[in-house]
């Protein structure tokens, strides 16, 4: 109801007086729940979906209820799990000024851990917590360190086949930021295929000092815990080279939807791939250890990381373009814009609308995957729009103009059509090495 109000444009007051009424909650809960559904709100407009798409309880669950493939028993069960998923859950967020909690608290008993759930009216409810054991530790223990500690923690309530399971999430306190990106950075690429994690080392002028890469083939695994187990363990990889540098690290703020686009894969492997990776939460992670450790993260546009690595350093530094792309993430970290090389530019003056044209039949006869050789021709058909707007004099000059309609990423995107579409329209090459000659000397061969 709260999601739904504050897409009709209801403001907090109205909002929190009309749930109070309706439900008979204290202010507390009714703010928790305001703050849960403005977040669902935001996230959804952050992934470019339509905020009134969104169903609770699940897309896939209400899309198996209404196609009714199911009946009797099974469709009841169906329906009863899609109810909790929908309604059973309760949210309180921590409060260090309320003993950690004041509509969930943690409170150790002689005879258990319990947690006393406000019920309204200064009445409560105390139900015993069955924590259980993970590797090697009792989780009642650590729950109970954290009732007893006043930290603040959020508690999530969540019904499950008619039980009632509790979610805790403790708010940390992060130490002050000492290791900067005054003596340079450490730039971060996530792929995910190959499974690697690349990481280029520069110093403060983004100068490139050192670079390597971290398998991550567990992250293929089928099972869920399993990749979360080891996200965490490349995580900390990560952070631990950038304490042993002393150095900040730099990532890209991610589209996951476009991260999964770069150009290595199209249609049902590249969504498999997506799905079984998860880089949000891989660098989430890389997120939440590098501030514990007090080591600063920047967060850059991604905007054409791929296309300047492999197109500019690949070949330059004869790194694959995954390195190159690590490099491109650091030094945009550190404020370096970058500039396309002089004979770069010479090629670019010399392309044809023509020889473009040429490409699109290449393609057209040369890839066989349709979506991708759509996208291909979707390309081509950019570059050429952005040719003839240029004008079609022979004595043109072709510049970035920085501050007008042109900028220089667009003339990268035209670049990367007429080099390295022709180098390899069914794949993107890992090797670059054959754009040194244009790149060193401005030879190239026919597109």
């Amino acid at each position: 109801i709260a999601y739904k109000r504050l897409l009709e444009g209801y403001d907090r007051k109205t909002l929190k007086r009309d749930l109070q009424g309706m439900f008979d909650l204290n202010s507390r809960y009714v703010d928790d729940a305001i703050m849960k559904a403005r977040s669902t709100l935001e996230s959804a407009r952050e992934l470019g979906k339509s905020p009134k798409k969104v169903i609770f309880g699940g897309r896939d669950l209400f899309g198996k209820l209404q196609k009714r493939h199911i009946n009797g028993k099974a469709y009841e069960k169906l329906k009863i799990r899609w109810q909790e998923k929908r309604k059973g859950n309760l949210y309180s967020r921590g409060d260090k000024s309320k003993k950690g909690n004041l509509n969930t608290r943690i409170e150790v008993k002689e005879n258990g851990t319990f947690l006393r759930i406000n019920v309204g009216e200064r009445k409560y409810v105390y139900a015993r917590i069955e924590a259980g054991y993970k590797k090697n530790k009792r989780r009642e223990e650590l729950l109970q360190e954290i009732g007893e500690s006043n930290i603040p923690y959020s508690v999530e309530l969540k019904l499950k086949n008619g039980n009632i399971y509790a979610y805790f999430a403790i708010e940390e306190e992060y130490p002050e930021i000492k290791i900067t990106k005054e003596r340079g950075v450490i730039g971060i690429d996530v792929n995910a295929y190959p499974d690697n994690i690349s990481w280029v080392e520069v110093d403060e002028k983004g100068n490139l000092i050192s670079y390597g890469k971290i398998p991550m083939p567990e992250l293929a695994s089928d099972s869920k815990d399993k990749r979360e187990y080891f996200r965490w363990q490349y995580a900390h990889e990560i952070v631990k080279i950038a304490k042993e540098k002393g150095k900040a690290i730099v990532i890209e703020k991610l589209d996951i939807k476009e991260k999964g686009k770069r150009g290595d894969f199209s249609g049902r492997k590249s969504r498999r791939i997506r799905h079984s990776f998860s880089y949000k939460s891989l660098l989430s992670k890389i997120k939440t250890l590098a501030k514990r450790e007090g080591i600063e993260v920047i967060e850059v546009n991604p905007s054409y990381t791929s296309i300047i690595g492999m197109l500019k350093y690949a070949p330059q530094y004869m790194i694959t373009k995954d390195i190159a792309a690590a490099f491109v993430i650091a030094r945009r970290g550190l404020g370096l814009q970058e500039k396309i090389p002089d004979n770069y530019m010479k090629f670019l003056n010399a392309l044809t609308v023509e020889e473009l044209e040429e490409l699109k039949e290449h393609v057209k006869k040369t890839v066989g995957n349709k979506h991708l050789k759509k996208k291909h021709l979707r390309e081509i058909n950019k570059a050429i729009k952005f040719l003839q707007s240029l004008g079609s004099e022979p004595e043109r000059v072709l510049k970035p103009l920085y501050g007008t309609s042109f900028s220089a990423y667009d003339f990268w995107r035209v670049l990367k059509v007429a080099v390295v579409t022709p180098l390899s329209p069914e794949k993107v090459p890992r090797d670059f090495s054959t754009l040194k000659g244009l790149l060193i000397q401005g030879k190239w061969r026919d597109p």
